[in-house]
């Protein structure tokens, strides 16, 4: 890859070319692409499909709450996944730890969609779905720090949230990728020719996600923020073996990253929340209550997510260029009162039962949602030293995901069958987005901050410090 050495850092680390970077950080997206359409499908069929096959003993809605609770188990694991990768990432590379959590999740699908059901193997059927599931979660909770950093400590300062925003496109595109991949399937199989064999395809496509990974490690070197990690503790180890003093043992990045920014992780993870859980109650809750409580067709409110979706590709890139000319928090509160606002209206218009008011109300609450997911990627990732980085911006978005994000279309079910109305639902969203704006309110603005500095290998930042 070209570099310009007329764009160094401060402490004069090499960075790529914009034409380099523009490759790394799309390298970036297709990878977040497919991983995250390989996450998304599992919930396409958990409302169409999976309750019937895998849970076929229970009444309807307890299918559906089984269902969904199977699928929230990947949020119980992706905090996990964040502490694997996230430790793997800050010790031996932005890069190989991405491409672990690719290989891994390809794996996971996969098997997804070779699985037998429960007419042919009984209770194992949802249990190894669930391991499954479970696997899946461990993937996306390594390869989002992968991507958000490779795209962001290779972006000129001034662009971070831009670059940073293609880690986050790949989720609206791979949404629309396993949605029009259902549709198609379902507008085009017969209905038991679909649940014998067709909700498999989209699973077994996953296998293409190896061919990205190979083409990654070809392609992709690690970020200029690591190697100067690199450079530094070299440094500290040569002076230590020139000087004879006694050598400190390092700890886990991941207790490092507790130990010196527990009030960024905690609030980033009470941020992330609201994004996570009105996200998945917008593609997952909201095709399950629309076709089976409202009767709309299967194929109309795929179509209104897609539409959501194809739009959420532009607002994304777009609000996080913003929040690199207004800052990081100014654009992220924006999001979440937009979201707080947008909640009731949101299920008004879904419960006329008519597909143009589903679709209006999708579209404006993803726009209130890429305020704050759009500048996500550098938001986190500003916050932390490179030294702990990847598990520190890591831990924040998956404690995040799973408390927001994995049971949201439990509670939504729940909330509606225990009180009869979605206003209900509307309030569960505004307490949310009331939490962000309060976890947000509470941290420091991050947009102008270094993400290299040789003070990252002796030690927390001092008091001051607006990491």
């Amino acid at each position: 890859m070209a570099r310009d050495d007329t764009q160094g850092s401060a402490d004069g680390a090499e960075r790529l070319d914009e034409r380099s970077i523009r490759k790394v950080a799309s390298i970036a997206a297709v990878g977040s692409t497919i991983e995250w359409y390989d996450f998304f499908i599992f919930g396409t069929a958990a409302a169409l499909v999976f309750p019937d096959l895998f849970f076929p003993d229970a009444s309807p809605t307890a299918g559906a709450l089984l269902t969904f609770s199977v699928f929230g188990v990947a949020f119980l694991a992706r905090p996990i996944g964040g502490v694997v990768w996230g430790h793997f990432g800050d010790r031996v590379g932005r890069k190989k730890a991405f491409l672990a959590a690719l290989f891994t999740m390809a794996i996971g699908t996969t098997l997804i969609g070779l699985l037998p059901t429960y007419a042919t193997i009984g209770i194992a059927a949802p249990i190894i779905l669930t391991v499954l599931r479970f696997v899946q979660g461990l993937a996306v909770g390594g390869q989002w720090g992968g991507a958000a950093l490779l795209a962001t400590e290779f972006a000129p300062k001034h662009k971070r949230g831009f670059y940073g925003s293609f880690a986050q496109v790949g989720v609206p595109l791979g949404v629309i990728f396993g949605q029009v991949l259902f549709i198609v399937l379902a507008s085009q199989v017969a209905p038991d020719a679909f649940a014998s064999w067709g909700w498999r395809v989209p699973f077994l496509f996953s296998v293409l996600l190896i061919g990205v990974a190979l083409y990654a490690q070809r392609k992709l070197e690690d970020t200029p923020a690591f190697k100067r990690l690199q450079e530094l503790q070299a440094e500290e180890a040569q002076r230590v073996a020139q000087t004879g003093a006694a050598v400190q043992k390092s700890s886990s990045p991941i207790i490092e990253a507790f130990r010196q920014y527990p009030r960024q992780i905690l609030l980033g993870a009470g941020a992330f929340i609201v994004v996570n859980a009105t996200f998945y109650i917008y593609i997952v809750y909201v095709l399950d209550y629309a076709t089976e409580d409202l009767g709309l067709s299967t194929t109309a409110v795929l179509v209104a997510i897609l539409i959501a979706s194809i739009i959420t590709v532009v607002a994304l890139p777009s609000f996080a260029a913003l929040s690199d000319r207004i800052g990081r928090r100014r654009t992220y509160l924006m999001g979440a009162i937009g979201t707080a606002v947008w909640a009731i209206p949101f299920f008004l218009l879904i419960d006329t039962a008519q597909a143009w008011a589903l679709t209006v109300a999708l579209v404006v609450a993803q726009l209130a949602l890429s305020m704050m997911y759009g500048p996500q990627a550098a938001f986190f990732s500003e916050m932390f030293s490179a030294r702990v980085r990847y598990s520190g911006a890591s831990l924040g978005y998956q404690i995040g995901a799973a408390l927001g994000g994995g049971f949201s279309p439990v509670i939504a079910t729940a909330l509606l069958a225990a009180t009869g109305t979605t206003l209900s639902i509307s309030i569960y969203m505004i307490v949310l987005a009331v939490l962000a704006i309060a976890c947000v309110w509470a941290l420091t603005e991050t947009y102008e901050n270094d993400m290299e500095d040789d003070a990252e290998v002796s030690g927390p930042p001092s008091p001051t410090s607006p990491r």
